[in-house]
């Protein structure tokens, strides 16, 4: 069956987090629902729908922001007690707008995942998860990684309280009381967590995740193993999943999947047989989406999905046309409805205009006083700075509440900008003094209304500092905030939980006068996606994989002593370049040890041989475009020409795009296997830097027996 569905608008409340707007349960299918959403503002507000204009039920005060808001009650009875997290506190609200409850709780920070399932109360902070029953403290965890979300299977299923967490480090962990079950890896960062089907699948232990990276997947929490089901891939290269609920949108008997998506895409997944799922709708909205669910919220019989984007707007995607044949009664009064509602829209829009004018005029006369005192617009801004494994990019999305005039980047360190196909700002470049560590500074100037904006950068290993953006939006007086993003000397890693013990590696051994929280320090200096919180227990082992050229690094360390160990050289010159400096600045003596196989560097130029091979041949192709494209127009047919330069004419568009896609790419893996060159005689106590045109020139004619003749050779 083929989905139509059309765009609604409902209301505007303030900047809301994830997972903070629900619909209240309603007596029976398709009669309509009340929605509540908590906002930034602190703001509770529960409105319905009434002749097509949002109606308030209650609406509280503002406060602290409401970090998430879940709906609770007995076991087996409607859901439709509400439950908003707030600071450190669990507030209780029913339907009607009564405050029943004030938790306080003893967490010493905020609150970033809440769940409840009839009188218990799942909690977590950064790396805290509490278990409540009755306000009562039941079982506490403290997770080796931050944790973004949580969920509970059903207790009228399962039989046992079984919480899962989502940590930042890919991986699901289950609980059993206080104590780790067992853990459970997903192909990326779980951000949020829902029960599949909406109750758990037919035995209650089915949940599903969506990740950071635009993944979806199944899996089923046994008590003993998991099993995973089945997973979403992101060919589409979409954005992480923040929200997902399961509706029969379709009224067939069978459960669609609804997702939402940063990057403002909604989603609509159909079951066929109950197997894997198939995209039938998407529908692409200028905001990241924060929240998704399926219900009847405007108008009685119509099924629609109710979405809450991060500025604010509560909008829908419903079932009901938008316009319809009128009956022999309806056409006076459908008329008299437009003309009320226009009436309306005229009326406020005056009202607002004259509010801006009376404003604007106190804000000039206040201005102009001498005891005028100028106070800067406050604006939030929603960034996400993470590493793509796909084409070893780092992708920074900056969201505002408000449209944004402009974006400027500034970097003390070399990296590259990458072309985005969702990005509409045009980017200009200024010069920059590259001697005084100023290596980029661009401007992306944003179309009106352009409230989102997607950069991808591309940075080189062993060169750290700080990417720096001042984002502008368009609010008077003018104002700016500045961003800092931190460009590692490892930036490339990205955190694996398996790798291949059985490959060449090169070892650093580092031991000292140093406590394992400064070493750990000294890690999360060098390599992105290691926790801030130092680790529980005595020693710790970090895996990694280059998502470049897909070499690996083992990191185990404790007090006193550190281990490194590395399929690739130049990782291991930079850890004992950048880890020596750490230490000197801390006036802490490193004894620091070395170990280089020679095995391992031929085996990195054998992971790189693949990469640059195809680089090579494309720049040679696109090289040829050009010439072929003038001998194709001065002799109108190219049937003469071999059928590899047809199939470059062919290929032209598609060739011109990846190359455009990888400015610097070939560069880069050239610039790599000179660092290795140089690093692996440096480890010898020789300096080759005087062989390196010889290299280059091998290279330009790259044949791999030749390059690794001569690194055996030099």
């Amino acid at each position: 069956m083929e989905l139509n569905l059309n765009r609604v608008d409902y209301l505007q409340v303030g900047v809301t987090s994830q997972k903070t707007m629900r619909l209240l349960p309603a007596s029976g299918r398709r009669t309509i629902q009340k929605v509540v959403i908590g906002d930034q503002d602190g703001v509770v507000t529960c409105f319905g729908i009434k002749k097509g204009e949002a109606v308030p039920v209650f609406k509280t005060l503002p406060g602290q922001k409401v970090s998430r808001l879940e709906l609770g009650g007995a076991v087996g009875t409607p859901q439709e007690k509400i439950f908003i997290s707030v600071g450190s506190e669990v507030r209780g609200f029913t339907k009607k707008g009564k405050q029943f409850l004030s938790f306080e709780t003893n967490l010493m920070e905020s609150i970033r995942a809440l769940y409840v399932s009839g009188a218990d109360l799942f909690l977590c902070a950064s790396y805290i998860y509490n278990h409540y029953c009755d306000c009562k403290d039941q079982d506490y965890y403290l997770s080796s990684d931050k944790i973004n979300d949580i969920i509970c299977l059903p207790v009228e299923k399962v039989g046992n309280i079984t919480p899962i967490l989502a940590c930042q480090d890919r991986v699901l962990r289950v609980l059993k009381g206080s104590d780790l079950l067992y853990e459970v890896e997903v192909p990326g960062v779980p951000k949020v967590l829902a029960l599949n089907n909406g109750n758990g699948g037919a035995s209650g232990e089915e949940l599903i995740y969506g990740t950071s990276d635009g993944k979806i997947g199944v899996v089923q929490i046994t008590k003993s193993s998991p099993l995973h089901r089945w997973e979403i891939s992101n060919d589409k290269k979409r954005g992480g999943v923040l929200c997902v609920d399961y509706y029969d949108i379709l009224g067939d008997g069978v459960k669609e999947l609804l997702v939402g998506r940063d990057d403002g895409m909604v989603e609509i997944y159909g079951f066929d047989n109950n197997s894997e799922p198939v995209l039938r709708y998407e529908h692409a909205l200028s905001e990241s989406i924060t929240s998704i669910q399926g219900g009847c919220v405007g108008k009685e019989g119509y099924d629609e999905v109710l979405t809450a984007t991060y500025t604010g707007w509560v909008m829908a995607l419903t079932t009901e046309p938008v316009q319809r044949e009128p009956g022999p009664c309806d056409d006076v009064k459908i008329n008299q409805e437009m003309q009320n509602k226009l009436m309306n829209l005229r009326v406020e829009l005056d009202q607002l205009q004259l509010k801006v004018l009376q404003e604007r005029e106190k804000y000039h006369q206040s201005a102009h006083s001498s005891d005028a005192v100028s106070a800067m617009p406050v604006f939030n801004v929603n960034d996400k700075f993470t590493l793509n494994r796909d084409d070893a990019s780092y992708s920074l999305t900056l969201e505002v509440q408000t449209a944004i005039d402009n974006v400027l980047l500034q970097s003390d360190v070399p990296i590259d900008l990458l072309d985005v196909d969702k990005n509409s700002a045009v980017v200009s470049f200024s010069g920059c003094d590259a001697e005084n560590g100023n290596f980029l500074l661009a401007t992306y100037r944003c179309q009106a209304n352009t409230t989102r904006l997607e950069l991808k950068i591309r940075s080189i290993e062993g060169q750290h500092g700080t990417l720096q953006a001042y984002i502008t939006p368009r609010l008077q007086p003018k104002t700016c905030q500045v961003h800092q993003y931190q460009i590692k000397p490892l930036s490339l890693h990205q955190r694996t939980h398996v790798i291949d013990h059985n490959r060449p590696v090169n070892s650093l051994t580092l031991t000292g006068q140093f406590s394992f929280a400064e070493i750990h320090s000294w890690v999360v200096f060098c390599l992105p996606e290691v926790p801030d919180k130092v680790p529980v227990g005595d020693s710790v082992t970090f895996y990694f994989q280059n998502t470049f050229l897909d070499t690996q690094l083992e990191c185990t360390y404790r007090k006193g002593e550190g281990t490194f160990k590395s399929d690739n050289i130049s990782t291991i010159s930079i850890l004992k370049d950048v880890l020596t400096k750490e230490a000197t600045k801390r006036k802490i003596n490193l004894n620091i040890s070395y170990d280089v196989n020679e095995e391992s560097v031929n085996y990195t130029l054998k992971l790189i041989h693949p990469k640059l091979e195809h680089q090579l041949l494309l720049a040679k192709k696109v090289q040829l475009i050009d010439a072929l494209k003038e001998l194709q127009v001065y002799e109108g047919n190219v049937d003469f020409l071999i059928p590899e330069y047809r199939s470059i004419l062919e290929e032209a568009d598609s060739l011109l795009e990846e190359y455009k896609k990888q400015p610097a790419h070939l560069e880069r893996l050239y610039g790599m296997i000179t660092d290795l060159f140089i690093d692996k005689f440096k480890f010898k106590g020789t300096n080759v830097k005087t062989k390196v045109p010889l290299l280059l020139e091998i290279l330009d004619n790259y044949d791999p027996n030749s390059l690794a003749a001569f690194f055996d050779s030099a």
